[in-house]
């Protein structure tokens, strides 16, 4: 079965819950000009080894109201990743000043609700949905422009547009192409205890906080006791955990340490990036958690000092050139939909993530933690 046939339609009910930014109106641009075409330019020179491209859709910065100002943003997303957009906007705008507190998302999520009403802080990036939710439950995000929300499809962004998902990640299954066809690979989670081709050969990164996210979607969709046997059955078939990330698993299915893993897709993009004949590929599960299609995203703040600056910053986190670089600089996928992922992979539309999950339900990371610890997963 081919990776086609293999994918149904990504289901708008199937990602409820991202969106988010700046509570104002009346800013000019954004989809009705949804034509960017030669006048986006690439951020910096990529790290994409699939050559270089033409950004042939989406709405460029230079269609997009000019930013300027101070603006304070508490970034979940690490600077190693993100610090060059942040240089280009900067350099971009003369007369604006960003300000970024990097962290991870939840101690930043802990921290507002700590600061409340006298945070400095006026956007929000997170690297999950979760931690977006979050902040939207501590009533600390405003509503988006209309203009702004709809650079993205409806099942992007908040049912009260208070945030918008900027990029997104798939979970997938690596798997070594010299031990395994892709036909090895069960396309339901639930199998993979009973595939006795992994056993002692298939290995997560249980303290990875996407992993814990994955098993909290089992959790969300399946419930406790069914996740908790899961957990035990793949530990019965000899699943490694010892692994810090999702990089290094990937890493070790293509140097044949393990035959599969458990990682978002860009891991195995980046091991591609540096080894482009590196024995590893893709597969997907469909329609169950193993399948979950997650989003970094934005949101303005109730603290912004400068309510139309927060709300333009989420707009330019949405153009033609910055979802170019999430594709190229850390093998995302765009979710503005004129804008292509880059790499060996299926498109957006081709994926098939658990219908009626509700990205947001994924802040319960303490009980899977606790779960994970009781299993002996961590």
């Amino acid at each position: 079965m081919d990776h086609t046939t293999r994918r149904r339609l990504l289901r708008g009910a199937s990602v409820a819950g991202l969106a988010g930014l700046a509570g104002c109106s009346g800013l000019v641009g954004g989809a009705a000009e949804n034509t960017a075409g030669a006048a986006a330019g690439q951020i910096g020179s990529g790290r994409s080894p699939f050559g270089d491209r033409t950004i042939e859709g989406g709405t460029s910065m230079a269609e997009m109201p000019a930013m300027s100002g101070e603006l304070t943003v508490y970034s979940g997303r690490g600077e190693p990743l993100v610090g060059e957009f942040v240089s280009f906007l900067e350099e971009r705008y003369d007369d604006l000043t960003l300000r970024v507190r990097y962290n991870s998302a939840a101690e930043l999520v802990n921290q507002l609700e700590t600061e409340g009403s006298e945070s400095p802080a006026d956007a929000f990036f997170s690297v999950n949905a979760g931690s977006l939710g979050a902040v939207a439950e501590q009533g600390r995000t405003v509503e988006l422009p209309e203009d702004v929300v709809e650079l993205v499809p409806g099942e992007f962004s908040s049912p009260d547009d208070d945030w918008v998902g900027t990029s997104g990640r798939a979970r997938s299954v690596p798997f070594n192409t010299e031990s395994l066809s892709e036909a090895d690979v069960p396309e339901d989670i639930f199998a993979f205890p009973d595939t006795e081709a992994f056993r002692g050969a298939i290995g997560c990164a249980p303290t990875y906080s996407s992993f814990q996210a994955f098993v909290t979607a089992m959790r969300v969709l399946n419930g406790e006791d069914r996740t908790r046997e899961w957990l035990n059955a793949m530990l019965d078939l000899g699943l490694d955990t010892s692994y810090s990330d999702e990089f290094l698993v990937s890493q070790a299915v293509a140097d044949g340490e393990l035959d599969a893993g458990f990682a978002n897709h860009y891991y195995i993009q980046r091991v591609l990036a540096g080894r482009p004949d590196a024995p590893v590929a893709t597969a997907f599960t469909r329609n169950d958690a193993g399948a979950i299609f997650n989003v970094a995203g934005a949101a303005a703040l109730d603290t912004a000092a400068d309510g139309d600056l927060a709300a333009n910053f989420v707009r330019h986190l949405l153009s033609a050139e910055a979802q170019d670089y999430f594709a190229r600089e850390t093998f995302e996928y765009p979710l503005v939909p004129e804008v292509e992922p880059i790499g060996r992979l299926p498109s957006v539309d081709e994926l098939s993530p658990p219908e009626g999950l509700d990205l947001t339900e994924l802040s319960d990371i303490e009980g899977t933690v606790e779960l994970l610890r009781d299993v002996g997963a961590l």
